[in-house]
């Protein structure tokens, strides 16, 4: 059975960048700038994020601990562990940076009918 080859992390980053800077087209000419460097992080941040998921459900959240071999092992959180819920917290403030560039649609409300109908009674 052939396994599947892995995809480059650089390429993986470049697929997500265009991905984002799809999503992103939208945004102002003048904000363009600003985003560019918010989808470079981003797509770093996202791809990273996986390689870590990986790595967390492989190996846990916590692994035996101990200062000496003298002492008893403990349980502690994995360093990854810390260091992937600080990325991932930035990376949710990236794309939440990056969501409040593109402009938001004109909602025009349009009414049940219960104030024309109320209008008309009016009459």
């Amino acid at each position: 059975m052939a396994t599947k080859k892995e995809i480059p992390r650089e390429t993986k980053i470049h697929r997500e960048e265009l991905r984002l800077k799809n999503i992103y087209k939208l945004v102002p000419k003048a904000s363009k700038g600003i985003i560019e460097g918010l989808i470079q992080r981003a797509a770093y941040m996202r791809i990273t994020l996986e390689w870590m998921e990986i790595d967390l459900n492989d190996n846990g959240y916590v692994e035996m601990f101990s200062q000496s071999e003298r002492a008893d092992p403990y349980e502690r959180e994995r360093p990854i562990a810390r260091l992937y819920n600080t990325m991932n917290k930035n990376y949710q403030s990236i794309i939440k940076q990056l969501s409040d560039l593109v402009p938001k649609p004109e909602i025009r409300f349009k009414g049940d009918g219960l104030d024309e109908f109320i209008n008309e009674r009016d009459d």
